[in-house]
């Protein structure tokens, strides 16, 4: 029969036993909660959920991503508070030294950190596509497909050779998560707000469209890298429109042929049968050869008054052109410049 002695004895044993336990499990709950365990003394970084993420694959990205020190201690917490149940997609910047219940807090808000997507020089649907998704978890191909659908594009008021010319050239800020028709939309959105009340009055001036304007911006832009000059070679291009005078400019035949790096062009070029063929085919091409420049547009719109009607780069390869009046000052110019292409020995 126990004495009431040793009853005692094991009640205090039970108690100091308990007390113990409970000391040890708040310290384990504390630690668990408050400690810090996401990128310990690391750099904040962005961490992407796409869509469909299951728990056990947000798991190992943040293993494998080294996020958290304890994945244990993280996913307990997180079972704990039901996120593993709700996973929301997103792009969340994790900080340095936080805390289990900071980290999941945040995800389950779903208060994403924003990207900016930033893009320019796009020649085709396919290379804006693949530029204006490189930072934003749709892909290129979805983007594509959409600028390939005459359907989706004319309720912008675009078509197939024309929805480049949607696109300003800047920086942006969207969220990861951002669907390709929303992006489109979000475009379509600048795109409203970049034409406003003076350069819509600008270009009315001129006798053009926003689109006509950036089909031509676009090629001003591909025949100079230098913007001082931008609206000298707009001028040119106006001239010709006004006198019914084909444009004749070179980089309407390399979009036509396809070939961006040729740097010569020759008489068996100017026969290409094609709308873009500004040599062959009177007017603006259908469509802009390139994604132009916030630069380049507003060197169209203020374009400089003058009597060129032709231009020739310059012999010592500056960048820079000359130009003139007459189609005789011009075949003099021109005559310099293949000279010199041809003592640099270039033949194509």
């Amino acid at each position: 029969m126990v004495s009431a002695v040793e009853k005692k004895k094991n009640f205090a044993i039970f108690i100091v036993a308990c007390t113990v336990l409970l000391t040890t499990l708040s310290f384990y709950t504390y630690q668990i909660i408050r400690s810090p365990n996401i990128l310990v003394d690391k750099p904040s970084k962005l961490l992407m959920i796409p869509h469909g993420t299951r728990f056990k694959a947000l798991q190992d990205s943040l293993y494998k991503g080294a996020f958290v020190e304890d994945i244990v201690a993280f996913s307990f917490l997180a079972r704990l508070m039901k996120y593993d149940q709700n996973i929301i997609p997103g792009c969340y910047k994790l900080k340095t030294n936080m805390n289990n219940w900071e980290a999941i807090q945040l995800l389950k808000s779903g208060h994403q950190t924003p990207v900016n997507i930033t893009f320019n020089n796009a020649r085709t649907n396919e290379e804006l596509a693949r530029k204006i998704t490189n930072k934003i978890e749709a892909s290129a191909h979805d983007i594509e497909v959409l600028l390939n659908d005459s359907a989706f594009v004319s309720q912008y008021g675009f078509n197939l050779e024309t929805i480049r010319a949607m696109f300003i050239p800047n920086t942006y800020e969207v969220y990861w998560t951002i669907t390709p028709q929303g992006l489109v939309e979000r475009m379509y959105q600048e795109y409203q707000r970049f034409w406003n009340r003076q350069r819509l009055r600008k270009a009315k001036a001129l006798d053009l469209t926003p689109i006509e304007v950036s089909i031509l911006a676009s090629i001003v832009q591909e025949e100079t890298t230098k913007m001082d000059e931008a609206p000298t070679i707009a001028g040119v291009y106006m001239n010709r429109l006004r006198k019914g005078m084909r444009l004749q400019a070179d980089p309407t035949l390399k979009y036509a042929m396809g070939d961006f790096l040729i740097r010569r062009i020759l008489k068996k070029h100017q026969e290409i049968d094609s709308p873009y063929n500004t040599y062959k085919y009177e007017g603006l091409p259908p469509g802009p050869i390139k994604v132009p420049s916030i630069a380049a547009i507003d060197a169209v719109l203020n374009v400089e008054e003058h009597d060129y009607l032709y231009f020739s780069a310059k012999e010592d390869f500056s960048g820079y052109h000359r130009f003139a009046t007459t189609l005789q000052a011009h075949m003099r110019n021109a005559k310099r410049y293949q000279q010199a292409l041809n003592k640099a020995r270039v033949y194509r």
